[in-house]
């Protein structure tokens, strides 16, 4: 197998859908709210939300959320294409989504508030890149040097 026909895992093409469309349904929806077009109840949001710090903390997510989730489905259609770049691409979104929820949990952490709707979603964003992190590199062709 060389590294010119690699297929994306169906798998992997699926959780970049789920999970990238979702965090951008997600960002779009707090827009709406922020700009008081919709109101969302507080009992859904997270610890904190209303408050100037805890929201600002949830904006300064926005442009990370929001660039794994382009890249991802980015790739999702490059690969499509038969644009071997898609793996660039599915390592870059893999490796933000891994950082957007460690990032989310060790804030939760230091502020020993353990919700289980908002830490699930984020060891999740945690996980699956791990998963998938395996699954890439085990597909990765090994380049033979000439003697």
């Amino acid at each position: 197998m060389t590294a010119g026909n690699l297929k994306m895992p169906t798998g992997l093409r699926w959780t970049f859908r789920i999970i990238d469309w979702s965090m951008l349904i997600y960002w779009s929806v707090i827009a709406l709210a922020a700009m008081r077009i919709i109101s969302l109840p507080g009992s859904l949001m997270y610890d904190g939300y209303g408050t100037p710090v805890i929201d600002a903390w949830n904006w300064s997510f926005a442009p990370l959320d929001v660039l794994f989730a382009i890249l991802g489905l980015s790739a999702v259609h490059f690969e499509n294409s038969g644009d071997q770049r898609w793996r660039t691409l599915a390592i870059a979104s893999l490796s933000l989504t891994f950082c957007a929820g460690l990032m989310a949990v060790g804030f939760w952490a230091i502020r020993a508030e353990f919700n289980l709707s908002w830490w699930i979603p984020n060891l999740l964003l945690m996980a699956f890149p791990i998963y998938w992190f395996g699954k890439l590199l085990a597909s990765q062709p090994t380049r033979l040097e000439p003697e």
